[in-house]
Parts: structure tokens; C-alpha cells; sequence
């Protein structure tokens, strides 16, 4: 294959130097490369831009550019449209090619589809790379037709089966020409990029990435499988963010915690960015349509996404999302259940709302996750039900979860911390927490 002069390495959605395939190639067929990441108004300060993962975005972005720095290199950033941009570098600095990782939400497909355009019409070669997923989206295929899996269960045992890639490693030197311009990198909150949430914790980029997995899968990975659902006690690894954005490398991360429940989650999120490849329109339409019926009810719904629902275990997660950014996976299945399956309001609010705070808010996994619970998508039981206080019970049966979130019932004891509406009316008021907005199931009635 012909080498290139000059090549441009397009960041997107995988911000790390360690097991970067198109990074990989890049730097194997150019004499010099430049790293560029272009910074897009719509979705770092739009209408569709959400405070976390903007924060989130910009730290990993400063990781970035200081990891590339340190090998001679660095992050070239540009400010508007991604395809513009990559041509006007790429005359500016005569690179011949163009290197990126493939990617599979409609705004990524949308953006594939125009930047192979604009090259073939500036006569830039285009490479595009895995790297987004461990076993690439379209890779697997049904032996009964089909181009796509549906369900779970035969996906993954075909994704275990699958010949991985080997992981990459990071590069010793990177090789920018003079004379490039680097641009300016905003800080989180600084120059239009909106602000992020003071209580997120989690901090961007690569080193913290990689640091967080090394420590999870040394000291806490081998309890994953009892203590994945514990609401009490966190004990997840709180790698989605850096998976979301590519800090960390699914592929390496898979390998590193070998075969088991953690692994599985590896194969969930790759199993929802095949299904969102075959099925762009997964945000919006019903991926199996027809199965279910929805109501209107906007003060519930808004009750619902401040956490005042009354439900203890629901309103306990929706307050973790708003405080910090993150919710624990089983509140996550717990709040969207309650949504769909008690109030019978559209899952389509619901994920948006997610979408609206998320770090980790990821097109593939949140809607392909909503769907699952709203019976409109994959699950093989669309009519399953959570119920919250069995859940409540059971993931939460000390109530540490609860208290932490919803502070009126800091003090409560017992089973009343999930059931305060058991308390007599005068004590029930003086908490200032609201009788559930919903009655109609076992174990939830306010008292008269």
C-alpha cells in the first residue's frame, strides 16, 4: 500500500493513544500525521449539547493533547463543521489521507456519509477504522438471515466465538509537520461550552480512564458478579463514560477482565451498537412497533424527572442523575420501568431525559436500553414489569441507597424508609416528601 506524505487522524469518539486502530494505521502508512479534533456548536453548546458530557469531553480532550505532546506531537483543534474543517486542513497542510473510527448513531453515520463525499471530491484516500466496540457493528450475522441479531442470548454466544483483534499499543512518537497551528481548547464551562455539573466526580480523559480500569479489575472486578446490583454499597466499575467517549478501549477491557457477568456487559453494549447500525432510527421509532400504548400525563412525567414521584427507590435514582451525572444501572431499570410500565408514559421523554444528563449518555446503549424496558425492543418478555418495592427490597434492603439520595428521609428506619406513606399523616407531612403519584399497584396506596 502507497505510503502517504502527510495524513490526518480524525478524533471523535475514541479520545486515547492505546489501542486506537485508525490511529494505528495512520501513523503505520503516513510520514507525519496530524491529530485533529474539531469541536461541533451543536453538540458542544446547542440545543442538543448536555452540560456532563461536555465537561467530560473538554477534560479528555486536555488528556489528549497533553499525552501527544509528551510524544512530540499534538491535538490540532478546530472549531465548526468536522467535514469542513478536515478539508481545510488537509489543503492547508497537503495531507493526502484522511484516518477516523467508524461509529454508529445517525449524527455519526450522517457525518461518515458527507466526509466520504468531500474526499472523493477533494481527492483525499479516507480510511475508516473499528475501535468504537470490541466486535465491530455488522460484523455478526444470523446463520438464518438476516443482518442483524434481534436477541441477545444468540449474539453473544456469537460475539465470545468471534476472532478478536490483537490490542494496539500506544505510540512511541507522534510526527506533526511545523508550521500547523495547534487552536485553542476551551475549558470545561469556558469559551461556549456549557457548564458541567459541579457534583460530577468522574474525571475525563485517557490517564484517569485507564487508572480507574487498572485499579477496578485489580481490587474489585472478582466481586462484580454479587455485588454488580447493590445499590447500597456502589461496586460497579464506572468505566461507561470513558467507554462512551473511547478513553478506554472496549477490546482491551474485555480481555483484561476475561470471560464473566462484567464481560457480558462488554457484549450488552456491542450487542445495542449492531442493533442501532441496522436501526438509525432508534431514538424515535419503535424498533418492534405496535406493542404497546401510551398516555399523556405531563405533570407526572415532570414529577417523574425531578425525583418527586413519591416512590422512594425511583425518586433515589432520578436525584443521583441530576446530582451527579450517573445513576447505578439497576436505578436506571427501576426508573425507566416506573416510567413505562406504571405510569404508561412514552419511554421517548424518558430517554431524552437521560440523554439531557448522562456523562455516559451513549445513542446506541440509552435508547437501545429504553426500548428494551418499554417492551418496544429486543426483550424476548416484552411485558416484564419492575416492580420498585420488591427492587427496593432486594437491592436496597438496608435503604443506604434512599437515604443518601433523598435527604426528607435521612432519618427514617426500617422498611419505612421505601414505604414512608405507611407513616401517620401528621408525621408523613412534617418530612415534606410527596405521597406517591401513583396508586394503582400493590404496596404503594397513600394512606387516606
Amino acid at each position: 500500500m502507497e505510503t502517504l506524505r502527510q495524513a490526518i487522524m480524525l478524533f471523535t469518539r475514541d479520545l486515547r493513544l492505546h489501542d486506537n486502530p485508525a490511529l494505528g494505521a495512520a501513523l503505520a502508512r503516513a510520514g507525519s500525521v496530524l491529530p485533529l479534533f474539531v469541536l461541533d456548536d451543536r453538540l458542544l453548546s446547542g440545543a442538543r449539547a448536555a452540560p456532563n458530557r461536555s465537561g467530560f469531553l473538554l477534560e479528555s480532550l486536555h488528556d489528549l493533547r497533553s499525552s501527544l505532546r509528551q510524544r512530540g506531537g499534538d491535538l490540532l483543534v478546530r472549531r465548526g463543521d468536522p467535514v469542513a474543517e478536515v478539508v481545510k486542513l488537509a489543503r492547508q497542510a497537503g495531507a493526502e489521507g484522511v484516518f477516523c473510527a467508524d461509529d454508529v448513531s445517525g449524527h455519526a453515520a450522517r457525518r461518515r456519509r458527507r466526509l466520504t463525499e468531500a474526499c472523493r471530491a477533494a481527492r483525499l484516500e479516507l480510511t475508516v477504522c473499528p475501535g468504537i466496540t470490541v466486535v465491530a457493528p455488522g460484523r455478526l450475522r444470523p446463520s438464518g438471515g438476516g443482518d442483524h441479531y434481534r436477541v441477545f442470548a444468540p449474539y453473544l454466544r456469537a460475539w465470545e466465538d468471534a476472532p478478536w483483534r490483537e490490542v494496539l499499543g500506544a505510540p512511541d512518537k507522534v510526527r506533526l509537520p511545523p508550521g500547523i497551528a495547534p487552536g485553542a481548547l476551551p475549558r470545561p464551562g469556558m469559551a461556549g461550552a456549557r457548564g458541567v455539573s459541579p457534583a460530577r466526580a468522574l474525571p475525563g480523559g485517557e490517564s484517569a480512564g485507564r487508572a480507574r480500569a487498572a485499579n477496578w479489575l485489580a481490587s474489585q472486578a472478582h466481586r462484580y458478579a454479587e455485588t454488580r446490583d447493590d445499590l447500597g454499597t456502589p461496586s460497579t466499575s464506572l468505566l461507561s463514560p470513558y467507554l462512551h467517549f473511547g478513553c478506554v478501549s472496549p477490546l482491551a477491557l474485555a480481555r483484561s477482565a476475561g470471560p464473566g457477568p462484567f464481560r457480558r456487559q462488554l457484549a450488552w453494549r456491542d450487542f445495542f451498537h449492531q442493533l442501532a447500525a441496522a436501526f438509525p432510527a432508534i431514538t424515535s421509532e419503535d424498533y418492534r412497533p405496535g406493542r404497546e400504548s401510551w398516555r399523556d400525563d405531563r405533570e407526572a412525567l415532570d414529577a417523574w424527572r425531578h425525583g418527586q414521584t413519591g416512590v422512594p427507590i425511583v425518586d433515589a435514582g432520578l436525584r443521583q442523575l441530576l446530582r451527579e451525572g450517573w445513576m447505578h444501572n439497576r436505578a436506571r431499570m427501576i426508573t425507566a420501568s416506573f416510567l413505562c410500565r406504571q405510569l404508561r408514559i412514552d419511554w421517548r421523554p424518558g430517554a431524552e431525559h437521560f440523554m439531557d444528563w448522562l456523562t455516559d449518555g451513549d445513542v446506541a446503549n440509552n435508547y437501545g436500553n429504553w426500548q428494551w424496558t418499554a417492551g418496544t425492543g429486543t426483550d424476548t418478555r416484552p411485558k416484564r414489569v419492575l416492580n420498585p418495592l420488591r427492587q427496593a427490597r432486594r437491592f436496597d434492603p438496608r435503604g443506604d441507597y434512599v437515604r443518601r439520595y433523598v435527604t426528607e428521609l435521612a432519618n427514617l428506619d426500617g422498611p419505612l424508609v421505601h414505604e414512608p406513606w405507611r407513616l401517620p399523616g401528621g408525621e408523613r407531612h412534617r418530612l415534606g416528601y410527596p405521597a406517591p403519584i401513583l396508586d394503582a399497584y400493590p404496596g404503594t396506596q397513600a394512606p387516606g
